[in-house]
């Protein structure tokens, strides 16, 4: 089997370490070819461009950054589905719009190409590790035959429905995780003004009813002073606008979703720290 992939960030760098690791042969593109050298000297192939990975690959994995880009790498003129062929299959692990998802999903049905959506979920540690959990829409019967593939990288793989699906269910994910992400924020810096020991609270509130995935992941980053992405802070700020759009068309008011929403934008656009991790949410009150 030959497998594509496209997106070596930090995301997918891990993704295809587990697939390299697991004997599978992978070949790469990323729209910067420099930030692909870590994979390719890890054993994978580079390309040229998406139209020459679906030439050749069997199943084709995506995981780049906005929705825009899914479109380019899926529906542009050097596209995947431009140049494609009956029987591959395309899973989509970039988190995007469920609509997206809708429309990849029939155009790939059209052509004889099972799509799915399959974003993730579990940050650069999971996709290190392989312990990822991945959400999935489109064709169950895919799923099923490539869930020996997706096991090399991942600790669960859920199925919820039909194209968009997994969408769905990553932006529920994602609003989660909002709550966990400026509650862990607001903790650290109301001990920091008590005068606590952040380090011994962080210690404490993970022992306890408090704790989360944020808090232990993030929290001893912040205290380090590390604001190197596990996850950029532009592409989640990305996915809770994706998230309170899609509430709004089922007519839903998510005010804690919209709350992070607007300190990410902050965070953002107006202090520009797109670039750092999603823990750099502290920066608001330390710059202050």
């Amino acid at each position: 089997m030959q497998i594509g992939f496209i997106g070596t960030g930090v995301m997918g760098t891990g993704i295809i370490q587990n697939l390299l690791r697991a004997g599978y042969q992978v070949q790469v593109f990323n729209r910067t070819k420099a930030h692909a050298q870590t994979v390719v000297a890890a054993g994978a192939q580079w390309v040229d461009s998406p139209a020459a990975l679906a030439e050749q690959a069997d199943v084709i994995f995506t995981m780049v950054g906005f929705p825009q880009d899914v479109e380019q790498v899926y529906l542009g003129e050097n596209g995947l589905l431009a140049h494609a062929h009956p029987g591959q299959i395309m899973v989509d692990m970039t988190t995007s719009k469920p609509s997206l998802a809708q429309k990849l999903g029939q155009l790939g049905q059209e052509q004889g190409v099972a799509v799915l959506d399959a974003p993730v979920s579990g940050g650069d540690i999971g996709a290190k590790n392989g312990t990822l959990t991945v959400m999935v829409g489109g064709p169950e019967a895919t799923l099923k035959q490539l869930q020996p593939l997706m096991t090399s990288f991942s600790k669960e793989i859920n199925y919820f429905g039909s194209w968009g699906a997994g969408q769905h269910a990553k932006m529920a994910n994602q609003i989660m995780i909002a709550g966990t992400m400026t509650g862990m924020t607001e903790a650290l810096v109301y001990a920091r003004h008590a005068g606590l020991d952040a380090k011994q609270v962080i210690q404490t509130l993970q022992g306890g009813a408090a704790a989360n995935f944020s808090m232990g992941t993030y929290g001893p980053r912040i205290l380090a002073q590390d604001y190197t992405p596990g996850f950029f802070a532009k592409h989640f700020l990305k996915d809770l606008r994706i998230a309170l759009a899609e509430a709004e068309a089922m007519h839903l008011d998510l005010p804690g979703t919209a709350t992070a929403k607007r300190l990410y934008t902050e965070l953002v656009d107006e202090r520009h720290h797109g670039d750092d991790g999603t823990q750099a949410l502290i920066k608001l009150w330390e710059e202050n």
